[in-house]
């Protein structure tokens, strides 16, 4: 469980359109080394929840962090959802919250490289994040299909028109608009993407839409390393660490162990006989340690070394503490996000990772 949270102060809330709300935080004192992100990235809140205490659920950074402005979070109604509704609706200025520092990994590895970007309804949030940010501090060229229900529900509509007139050579805005187009197949979407194959794309939206992005790309042979897609889970534990959820892991972390070391068995790779050497590349820093025992996760050996190593849910159900494999191999005790596409190309959860080899080489990057 995080002892790392932060209560941070609403500092701004501004309606995008009728049901989606940019709230802005102020970063605490002496924290703003914890709260330095990459555009794309996205916060993890403590919604108060009468039923669970708390509902941990992660939104995307829609600030660019170019310019010293605040974290905003961008935040869109859903139909029964009991989060979005409740920040939409409880959360003013003035008002305070506890937030997990930015994590995620579907941010661009050069702000230069040319951007190929597909979001649909509040998808826009990441990816204005990327938009914003490359124009500022990178010099490639980008293209944003945007697809929405109607004219009223096109998130930062002003802003993409003024970005995008700002920098005609630079940035092309493309409205999709169900109302006058219906809604686009996957044919369509593939003819558009054509003209820029040598791009590197990013996919946000509903899973319908990012689907058919994503199968339009593969028609038109776009490689792995060039196709990122954001995917939203609703977490179900609380990674907050709440005294409640403290008392339960005490009373419960021998059969937790039990359970760990009898999933590692389940998975079908025979795990190593003693210590295991991992060794770990995070923010420009490499670790060695000779010591990782079998049968304890990643995160849970790193963080027992004084390692800071980035995490959300900690439940094998977001992708904030995803790294590449770069030589031997582990076994996910839990996986709810990444596909075989992420586990083909060495992405695995550090949360939920535990050694198969004598020697584990990663990266966070």
């Amino acid at each position: 469980m995080s002892d790392e949270s932060f209560e941070v102060k609403v500092v701004s809330v501004v309606e995008e359109t009728a049901d989606a709300h940019s709230i802005s935080f102020a970063v605490p004192a002496g924290a703003e080394e914890r709260f330095a992100y990459k555009p794309g990235q996205f916060l993890t809140l403590a919604v108060p929840s009468e039923q669970t205490g708390v509902a941990a659920r992660c939104y995307s950074l829609s600030s660019s962090p170019i310019g010293g402005g605040p974290l905003t979070i961008t935040v869109k109604r859903t139909a029964g959802g009991y989060a979005s509704n409740w920040v939409c609706d409880h959360l003013h200025e003035g008002d305070s919250i506890r937030v997990l520092p930015p994590s995620g990994i579907f941010t661009p590895a050069s702000l230069s490289a040319d951007l190929l970007l597909f979001a649909a309804g509040s998808g826009i949030t990441p990816v204005v994040s990327i938009t914003r940010t490359a124009l500022q501090q990178g010099t490639g060229r980008i293209v944003l299909f945007y697809a929405n229900r109607d004219e009223r529900s096109v998130i930062f509509a002003d802003e993409l028109s003024r970005l995008a007139a700002e920098h005609p050579d630079r940035l092309q805005v493309v409205h999709w608009l169900e109302t006058l187009q219906g809604l686009p197949v996957q044919e369509q979407l593939k003819a558009f993407a054509r003209d820029y194959a040598t791009y590197d794309a990013f996919v946000c939206g509903p899973a319908p839409f990012m689907k058919m992005v994503v199968a339009a790309l593969k028609e038109l042979e776009f490689p792995r390393e060039r196709r990122h897609q954001e995917k939203f889970i609703s977490l179900g534990g609380n990674p907050f660490g709440d005294l409640h959820d403290r008392e339960v892991a005490e009373h419960e972390i021998e059969d937790a162990e039990r359970d760990e070391d009898d999933a590692a068995a389940d998975a079908g790779e025979p795990g190593p006989e003693g210590p295991v050497r991992l060794e770990v590349e995070l923010d420009g820093e490499q670790y060695a340690f000779d010591d990782w025992a079998p049968g304890t996760k990643m995160l849970d050996h790193l963080e027992a070394k004084g390692v800071k190593a980035p995490y959300s849910c900690r439940e094998g159900e977001c992708s904030a503490c995803a790294v590449r494999l770069l030589e031997g191999e582990v076994t996910m005790l839990h996986n709810d996000v990444l596909d075989d596409e992420d586990i083909a190309d060495g992405i695995r959860l550090g949360c939920q990772s535990v050694p198969v080899t004598d020697v584990v080489k990663v990266t966070y990057h």
